[in-house]
């Protein structure tokens, strides 16, 4: 149970090891414990020296450590080990109510966190994750973990992955190195980028390059749940605990168990949300609708918002605990127009997977390598499925991306009217009455007629103008609902009522 560090047999060098660093004797017990019992091999140390000379001797799978020690602290240890043995997972253990000292582990490199008194239950599926991640990290090919011309691929599938994730700028290739590097940890990753860069993508990258690869990735997009069910949707219900609930269900955080939970636009969430959703986060448990009992959840929470957090922070509109939680590690997504040397690959690759027959001339790509792209890499896509649609030739030419006189600043006078109408009276539904008058009925031309239906007559010229907004902004939803003087939620919403796609 209690091995002498580096006294291995050579017999069970396959059995994962693990280190626990621990001056309290009864804790390091109960660790050692309920290590043995999982099947592992244990060595101990009660101090920083003695936890430095064991993993000098010895490597492994894992070190568990606690975050005081006598002769200095975890902080130290988990900052040796991210030098000097980067394939060792560690994790710290915190006293009760000092987050703030695992999220600053975490920042240092550090795997995962627990806090006292520790949870058998919580001690199981973290060291579960981090064998995982640590055999994976030691199956992994010499050749190909040395290749320069790939940064972040730490294998096959996970290669796979991050080759999605085009580009050879040296921002792309930063962003995929960065990915590669976190995936090892739990650390919850906030992803920033503008609509339509990839962030979702990343989220992806991230899951498959971790040891939680062959488990749940769950996404889910904050701002499209309503806010009477998000609690229900996130942390499940029992049966009965409302009209309609005919039978337990899972939420979000028990459908991604043991995987990745990612939270897609997390600004939109309300405030209420923001503190049960805290509370999941500090406490690893959630208490579905109806229940009278915590259920351990252990999911890797990776978020992602076009908004700067930050400032919603500084406006109140986002809890600055929830943003330090959440931010623990910041990945950001460069725009489309910040890495114009990879448009040409990634305009072939869509192409290439859109219409293999077609292909594009120079003049095209010069064109498109001009372009600003408001709408990232998704309008780029949308741009050339539209111009391989109407395509009459085996190529594709500059003028059949019809953007010779797409200026993403420009706004027609209609839909500045409309604008304008919209931010005074805070509704749509105005603005398309001031942008479209009602036809005159031929019996007399200084009458107007009358629709047969009010809401269904300003729902249809109210479809118009969002359309045509979306349209003028290469369907870029943020810039579309500043044009038309709504939030971005607004118009999501209007857009699902009123079926856009």
């Amino acid at each position: 149970m209690n091995n002498p560090a580096g006294s291995a047999n050579p017999a069970n060098r396959a059995i994962p090891r693990v280190l626990v660093v621990d001056d309290e004797p009864d804790l390091r017990e109960l660790l050692e414990l309920t290590l043995v019992r999982m099947g592992l091999d244990v060595d101990s140390a009660a101090t920083l020296a003695g936890a430095r000379e064991a993993l000098a001797k010895s490597p492994y799978a894992l070190c568990l450590t606690d975050m005081r020690l006598p002769d200095g602290s975890g902080m130290e240890l988990v900052e040796t080990i991210a030098r000097e043995h980067p394939s060792t997972p560690v994790a710290v253990i915190t006293a009760f109510g000092s987050t703030d000292n695992a999220v600053a582990a975490l920042k240092a490199g550090a795997f995962d966190y627990l806090s006292k008194p520790v949870a058998l239950d919580q001690l199981r599926s973290l060291v579960q994750s981090a064998v995982q991640s640590s055999r994976a990290s030691s199956e992994r090919s010499p050749a190909r973990a040395t290749q320069k011309d790939a940064p972040g691929r730490v294998g096959e599938a996970a290669g796979d992955v991050l080759a999605r994730l085009l580009g050879e700028s040296s921002a792309m290739r930063d962003v995929r190195a960065l990915i590669a590097r976190v995936a090892r940890s739990q650390a919850p990753v906030a992803i920033t980028g503008e609509s339509g860069s990839g962030k979702e993508l990343a989220a992806r990258a991230i899951h498959s390059c971790s040891g939680r690869r062959d488990a749940p990735f769950v996404a889910v997009n904050c701002g499209a749940i309503p806010e009477q069910l998000m609690e229900a949707e996130f942390f499940g219900y029992r049966k009965g605990a409302f009209t309609g609930a005919d039978s337990d269900r899972d939420g979000h955080f028990q459908t991604a168990r043991g995987g990745t939970l990612f939270l897609d636009e997390v600004a939109d969430l309300p405030l209420q949300m923001q503190v049960k959703l805290l509370r999941a986060i500090q406490e690893r448990s959630v208490r579905r609708v109806g229940g009278m009992s915590e259920e351990t959840v252990d999911v890797r929470l990776v978020s992602a918002t076009h908004q700067n957090l930050a400032q919603c922070v500084a406006l109140g509109k986002f809890r600055q605990d929830l943003y330090y939680r959440l931010n623990v590690i910041d990945i950001r997504i460069p725009p489309l127009r910040e890495r114009r040397d990879d448009i040409a690959m990634l305009a072939n690759h869509i192409l290439k997977q859109v219409a293999p027959e077609l292909h594009l001339t120079e003049a095209a790509l010069e064109k498109l390598s001009d372009y600003d792209f408001p709408g990232n890499v998704r309008e780029l896509s949308n741009l050339l499925e539209r111009s391989a649609a109407f395509a009459e030739s085996d190529t594709v030419d500059a003028p059949d991306l019809q953007v010779a006189s797409a200026e993403p600043n420009a706004v027609p006078v209609e839909i500045e009217a409309a604008a304008a109408s919209a931010r005074a009276v805070n509704g749509a539904a105005a603005a398309a009455a001031v942008a479209e008058p009602l036809a005159p009925i031929a019996a007399g031309p200084s009458l107007l007629s009358l629709p047969g239906s009010l809401p269904e007559h300003l729902d249809s010229i109210e479809k118009e103008i969002i359309e045509r907004a979306l349209a003028q902004t290469r369907y870029n939803r943020t810039a579309a609902a500043e044009l038309l003087g709504i939030t971005f939620r607004q118009l999501r919403y209007r857009m699902q009522r009123l079926k856009i796609e």
